[in-house]
């Protein structure tokens, strides 16, 4: 029987990506869980979370891939074990979506995440895009242009405050052999 070296490695490596991906879904999950405030300004309430904090820092460390997994089934899962259940679908293709946005741009033309300006930049033109997914769901949900727009104020404070908490921590990390 012959005995091939390239199988074990490649199963190593697919299992090491497993893991890492399970670990940055876990890491929104659990940081847009605990880390929460709700907010008393809307008809539907609102909720300002860390969990946009960890999908921007996962995100400019591990790519497009990862950061919309994460987004999506970290921000999902939390929508269906909250009493957001109705967001969850919303949730998905919104940070999602966002995931991906902020990885493609934080690591285009090689940068892999390097460059805090790029890095700040794909956070920035991810906002728009995910304030205006969950404004046409809710729009679809209160059958109303007009109660999602209570929304859009508790969405920017969420996006500046990840924006705010994931560049430092980027920063640091990128100085961590792992992450270079």
């Amino acid at each position: 029987m012959q005995k091939t070296t390239a199988a074990p490695s490649y199963s190593r490596a697919k299992t090491f990506d497993l893991i890492l991906t399970a670990m940055a879904i876990a890491l929104v999950f659990v940081a847009t869980l605990l880390l929460n405030i709700k907010l008393p300004i809307t008809a539907n309430g609102g909720l300002v979370h860390l969990g946009t904090a960890m999908l921007f820092i996962i995100s400019m460390l591990f790519g497009p891939k990862k950061g919309a997994i994460a987004g999506a089934v970290g921000m999902g899962l939390f929508d269906l074990i909250s009493g957001w259940t109705l967001w969850a679908p919303i949730s998905i293709i919104a940070r999602g979506l966002q995931g991906y946005l902020v990885g493609r741009i934080a690591w285009s033309a090689g940068r892999a995440g390097n460059n805090k300006a790029f890095n700040i930049l794909a956070a920035i033109v991810s906002i728009p895009v995910m304030i205006a997914i969950y404004y046409v769901g809710e729009a679809i949900i209160f059958t109303s242009f007009i109660v999602p727009a209570a929304s859009i104020p508790g969405n920017i404070v969420q996006n500046v405050v990840g924006l705010l908490v994931a560049i430092p921590a980027v920063i640091a990390l990128k100085k961590v052999p792992f992450f270079k």
